[in-house]
């Protein structure tokens, strides 16, 4: 599995809350900037800013999304990097479940 995504890629990731039960991680990525291999456990995304994205798993396999503003996700747990592939940053909030 690979690592934390706040102790892996803290250049994106910023914790703002955290207990026993949940984390909530911002995150921020300039266009054309990617984040290393890292891991999260099932989390919900939120949206903040429009954008779009390059997902790419440890196999090397690749999803690419478009983000809006506004919208929610739910995310199983993924081990995998990030490459904001769009002209704007990239900025949502992950409430990882423990």
């Amino acid at each position: 599995m690979a690592g934390d995504a706040a102790q892996v890629a803290p250049e994106v990731y910023k914790v703002l809350f955290e207990n026993d039960r949940v984390r909530l991680l911002e995150a921020r990525l300039q266009p054309g900037d990617r984040s290393a291999m890292h891991h999260h456990p099932d989390n919900l995304v939120y949206n903040l800013a429009d954008g779009r994205v390059t997902f790419t798993d440890e196999s090397g396999g690749t999803m690419e999304a478009s983000l809006a503003a506004g919208e929610a996700m739910w995310i199983p747990a993924v081990d995998h990097s990030t490459h904001n592939t769009g002209s704007t940053e990239v900025r949502s909030l992950l409430f990882e479940l423990k």
